[in-house]
């Protein structure tokens, strides 16, 4: 078949000016799809596409194709967030969605102008300079801090309501959930915990406890400990409105100042939450080790515990520090226990980055008072070591009854292998800064390799950059039912068991064990819905995860926005043809100094060494580069800062 007579299949990629992307080949170039060929796709719907011909890019000079897209397949969104204005003689939302290239049209009576709503897209009609749509629902006015937090977690498809039906279930919950409990809790079936010292250690906000370990010393010199997860899939049942939900949300999100969980509060804080001096249902895994963390037998199954302790993380790393105070003994040993794991893991390849969180504190009306870095406890690494141990437990459990039962598929957490050409460029690009990264022939990396390069640029000024460097050429970790290891964590199998109260994946992966250890029958249908589920669950952790860094934005913008003309310290977190963006040391908050404002001279953008390099002066800004700046505006609802560069480090190309 011609080239040109062929029709291809999938996401496109569009600009904020409206220029289309699509991916045809992966041994080729994208094409480039002119804003006239889009034909009214947004930005990731599925789309077919055929090649038309070529075009040279002005700037590079470079050639490459063009294709118009024939048809949109699916929409990925028909739902959309902004602020409704008058423009033109006409009704405008402004999508807070930044993907989206234009606005849309909107009907209707008596409209709330200066309102943040949610539209629905009803269709955009040829020639029609925009798309059009109706409200479905007003949140507020703009600018205010309820109507902004409810926009940025409903323009990625999340509410904090549920469904009457969902409330229903939940409402009957509330009256029987505590006699339910009970009566399970009394039967036979469980493996009683109780009477062993066990505990949960979360962060001090953590309203919802998932996990819970209990340590018990054997006469012969092991330990034996439990890693208790909560026992959701108990209350929720495949069928019921919650279980479909929960299946809808696939996460919680968490906003810098609510949670809003994939389950009903019942639940989430209650019944399945692991609070302290309460008897509650796990699903367990019980390992025995010995005083190398070397596991010498382990056990899977349905349990029920009795929490002694609710620590945060500052609690339980104060009787560490001071050898002083509750659960000392068991704290000890899960400590050297831990520390041992950790070495293993890292002598394995599992990466060690180390990037800093943001904590921002707001007063009662949800302004930012403060900004702080959180810092990591070592008692935050040991509850992520035994979480790690379970998991990857369980990835090895599922694969080996699913090879017995006809590979039968389950939900693993896999993160691939990196992109050989990119990693082939992240060797060139740091051999120009003199270290030598081994790289096979095919372009292949290990894990010991990149943590030996991590380790020799700690402390020195090109640590952002190289970090920033290798972060880039990672692929994503993903939820699929075909288990391909995990590169990251350096593990053959891996699952996510321990979250299920706030990840649906792990509820399924609950599911499929108890089916294993009860050795009971997984019906066709569920395992059908896997592949689908699995995707889904990705999506709608990547949404969340956009969500909850748009809300850390939009709070160090309005914090910073406070301070326009002063001075910062700041790090190049990024370089494009369009200028550097700039994160700001103490808050972390990031914007964008503009390539016109940064010096007399012509700069050009050099993507393969991440810099600007000026025509005549040479003057280069690479990534990773500390520079002095001045903040010159804060645009609170577009979430942007911009910058000007005061000074930076004099160097030449």
């Amino acid at each position: 078949m011609n080239e040109k007579d062929a029709v291809y299949e999938g996401p496109i990629v569009i600009t904020k000016t409206g220029k289309g992307f699509f991916s045809y080949d992966p041994e080729q170039e994208d094409l480039f799809i002119p804003a006239e060929a889009i034909a009214g796709a947004f930005p990731g719907d599925l789309v077919k596409v055929s090649i038309t011909g070529s075009y040279v890019d002005p700037k590079t000079r470079e050639k490459r194709k063009t294709g118009k897209v024939v048809e949109i397949v699916s929409r990925t969104r028909e739902m959309f967030v902004g602020k409704l204005v008058q423009e033109d003689g006409r009704t405008l939302l402004i999508p807070d969605w930044k993907k989206m290239y234009v606005p849309f049209a909107v009907t209707g009576e008596n409209l709330p102008l200066g309102h943040k709503v949610v539209v629905r897209f009803k269709g955009w009609e040829k020639d029609a300079p925009y798309p059009w749509g109706e409200v479905s629902e007003v949140i507020g006015l703009a600018g205010v801090h309820e109507t902004e937090m409810r926009a940025l977690a409903l323009s990625q498809g999340f509410s904090s309501d549920f469904p009457p039906a969902v409330i229903a279930e939940a409402k009957k919950l509330e009256e029987e959930g505590d006699a339910l409990l009970a009566r399970e809790a009394a039967s036979s079936g469980r493996r009683d915990f109780r009477g062993v010292p066990t505990f949960t250690i979360d962060p001090a906000d953590a309203k919802d406890f998932d996990d819970a370990l209990s340590v018990r010393a054997l006469d012969d010199g092991d330990v034996e400990v439990g890693i208790h997860i909560a026992d959701v899939s108990f209350f929720v049942r495949p069928g019921t409105a919650t279980d479909n939900e929960a299946r809808h949300r696939a996460t919680s999100v968490y906003l810098v100042d609510r949670t809003i969980p994939m389950l009903p509060h019942v639940l989430s804080t209650n019944l399945c939450s692991l609070n302290p001096n309460v008897d509650r249902l796990s699903m367990s895994a019980v390992f025995v080790l010995d005083k190398d963390a070397t596991v010498k037998e382990r056990w899977f199954g349905e349990t029920v515990i009795h929490s002694d302790k609710r620590f945060t993380y500052e609690e339980a790393q104060s009787v560490l520090d001071t050898q002083e105070g509750p659960m000392l003994t068991e704290l000890n040993t899960l400590r050297a226990l831990a520390g041992n794991m950790r070495k293993r893991r890292i002598a394995q390849g599992a990466l060690e980055f180390d990037t800093a969180e943001v904590k921002i504190e707001l007063d009662n009306t949800g302004k930012p008072i403060a900004i702080r870095l959180k810092e990591r406890k070592e008692t935050s690494l040991l509850i992520e070591d035994f979480m790690l141990l379970a998991n990857v437990a369980v990835a090895e459990e599922l694969s080996l009854h699913g090879k017995k039962n006809n590979n039968a598929p389950s939900v693993y957490r896999i993160h691939d292998a990196p992109n050989a050409e990119r990693i082939l460029n992240l060797a060139a690009f740091l051999k120009v800064l003199g270290y030598d990264l081994p790289v096979g022939p095919s372009g292949e990396v290990k894990g010991p390799a990149l943590n030996l390069l991590l380790s020799q640029t700690k402390g020195k000024p090109e640590e952002y950059l190289v970090k920033m460097a290798v972060l880039r050429s990672m692929a994503k970790a993903v939820y699929a039912t075909k288990n391909t290891g995990h590169f990251g964590l350096a593990f053959p199998h891996y699952t996510n068991f321990t979250s299920p109260i706030r990840r649906y994946p792990d509820v399924l992966v609950h599911r499929m064990l108890k089916h294993y250890v009860a050795s009971t029958f997984v019906s066709k249908k569920e395992m059908e819905e896997f592949d689908r589920l699995a995707e889904h669950s990705s999506e709608r952790e990547v949404a969340a995860a956009e969500a909850e860094r748009d809300s850390i934005k939009m709070k160090q913008v309005e914090f910073m926005a406070e301070k326009i003309g002063q001075e910062f310290d700041a790090v190049i977190s990024g370089v494009t043809d369009r200028g550097l963006y700039v994160e700001e040391k103490e808050t972390r908050a990031d914007g964008m100094i503009r390539v016109s404002a940064i010096g007399d001279d012509y700069f050009v953008y050099d993507e393969k060494r991440y810099r600007l390099v000026g025509e005549r002066t040479k003057k280069t800004y690479a990534l990773g580069d500390p520079v002095r700046v001045r903040l010159s505006a804060a645009r609170i609802q577009e979430r942007e800062l911009d910058f000007e560069l005061v000074a930076s480090p004099i160097k030449n190309s």
